[in-house]
């Protein structure tokens, strides 16, 4: 039997009816909408986040207007390496090392993954691997701070606008968090969060093409800072509802969690969600790694490995790999990776 990580993902999470979970009708129902917001109960929205949420929404296309027609190629540059940045932040960091330590980092790697994190705008390292750890413990169910059966919406960014449930505040306490409470950089970056994602998020971004090239301030503005803010927004909500819903399953049949190629892609690699959902101790989150595999993270966490930044790197050995899927997958399984 192959290992079993604490907070992996198996068919016995899952209740009897989620066995023909294929069934699911991914649509968009108006009338189901607003249905939903008149029976909502108001006082438990976050309106903090959804003004936010609105306000860059509002933005995004007058970013993406002098994106194209206004703003400096070198800002343009800047806020591409910016997007990068954050989203290694959190595939490389919040996620594959420190919500489900598949590899080590020495301190200096830590630091610099601790800087692209913030960067993110993501909340703190703590608050986000606590919401991961639960996640894969009770995935899909009220306990999963964004469970896909509650919809599409729900899942991709609705969990972030609304007062979590019950289940999940109980849950949350059984987590065991020793190994991130023992990190001093996590700590500190959780004691100061608010001024360093003000800092590295908002005021750096815009000062640096403003006063460095001369960039327009409103371009300076708009562009690396909420444009690329909303696209990374989007890019990492699309993990907990596209690749819940969308894709072959070749390990395990019975959960939401799906392979999803164009996830991978825009992602760096966290697009294999049915295989991280089954081995999530691997360090690549996936059979594969690489360029050719659309797994950049993979590449950039081998790179620090091997000039001796990341170490003790977690996998999965082939036959156990090959083992899982021909007994719980759903058929498509190839054959283990060359």
């Amino acid at each position: 039997m192959e290992p079993q990580s604490p907070n992996q993902t198996t068919p016995e999470n899952f209740l009897e009816e989620d066995v023909h979970i294929e069934n699911r009708e991914l649509r968009f129902n108006v009338r189901e909408i607003f249905s939903n917001l008149w029976n909502l109960d108001w006082s438990k929205v976050s309106w903090g986040f959804v003004i936010f949420c609105v306000f860059l929404h509002i933005c995004f296309p007058y970013g993406v207007y002098l994106a194209l027609f206004s703003a400096q190629w070198k800002t343009l540059g800047f806020a591409l390496m910016l997007l990068v940045m954050g989203e290694l932040g959190v595939t490389m960091g919040v996620h594959r090392l420190w919500a489900h330590c598949s590899f080590k980092a020495t301190f200096p790697l830590r630091a610099v993954l601790v800087l692209f994190q913030t960067i993110s705008l993501q909340s703190h390292i703590y608050e986000w691997t606590i919401n991961h750890r639960v996640h894969h413990k009770y995935c899909e169910t009220d306990a999963d701070p964004h469970n896909a059966k509650r919809g599409l919406f729900f899942s991709h960014m609705g969990w972030l606008m609304y007062e979590k449930h019950p289940e999940f505040i109980s849950k949350m306490h059984c987590i065991d968090m020793k190994d991130i409470e023992n990190d001093c950089l996590v700590m500190w970056q959780k004691k100061h969060y608010l001024s360093l994602a003000l800092l590295v998020s908002f005021i750096i971004p815009t000062l640096v093409p403003w006063l460095c090239w001369g960039e327009h301030l409103l371009n300076a503005v708009m562009v690396p800072v909420f444009l690329r803010c909303i696209v990374l927004y989007h890019i990492t909500w699309s993990v907990n509802s596209l690749a819940h819903w969308i894709g072959g399953k070749p390990y395990e049949k019975n959960i939401y969690p799906s392979q999803n190629a164009v996830v991978a892609f825009f992602t760096l690699g966290e697009g294999w969600h049915n295989y991280h959902h089954v081995f999530p101790w691997d360090y690549k989150t996936s059979e594969f790694g690489g360029f050719t595999n659309i797994n950049f993270t993979t590449l950039i966490i081998k790179l620090c490995s091997k000039v001796g930044l990341a170490y003790d790197l977690k996998t999965v050995a082939p036959e156990v790999i090959e083992k899982r899927a021909r007994r719980t997958g759903d058929g498509t399984y190839k054959g283990p990776s060359k």
